[in-house]
């Protein structure tokens, strides 16, 4: 069992950064693939990242690749996911994700335990 935790949303304009951080309890954190999920009004929950247990293995949606980065720290229990050169499109809840596979996965049905959200909004 993991508890997740997700900080650092805001309201941006165009082009700037943000870090997201999502803190995970329990000793076993390390043990989970992570990923990041967002839902914009209206719309399906889709794919962001994930990262692999260990960190070795990062993977991307097409719409984010080379803008947003994911990592995470296992020492503190953390995933973070840094955005940069943001969209209007990018306004959406973002969700992190634990799955007790080491890999992870791109499909909601993959991940066993969610965050809260944290909103995040682009304006142009």
């Amino acid at each position: 069992q993991v508890q997740l935790v997700e900080s650092g949303g805001g309201l941006v304009q165009a082009g700037d950064s943000l870090r997201l951080s999502c803190v995970g309890s329990g000793r076993s954190f390390s043990s989970y693939a992570m990923a990041w999920f967002r839902q914009a009004p209206g719309k399906e929950r889709e794919f962001v990242a994930v990262i692999s247990w260990n960190g070795g293995t990062t993977f991307y949606a097409d719409s984010v690749k080379g803008r947003f980065t994911i990592s995470r720290d296992n020492a503190k229990n953390t995933v973070y996911l840094q955005m940069n050169s943001l969209k209007p499109e990018d306004t959406a809840v973002y969700y992190c994700a634990a799955d007790d596979t080491i890999v992870g996965g791109t499909t909601t049905e993959a991940y066993d335990f969610w965050g809260q959200g944290t909103q995040v909004t682009v304006s142009s």
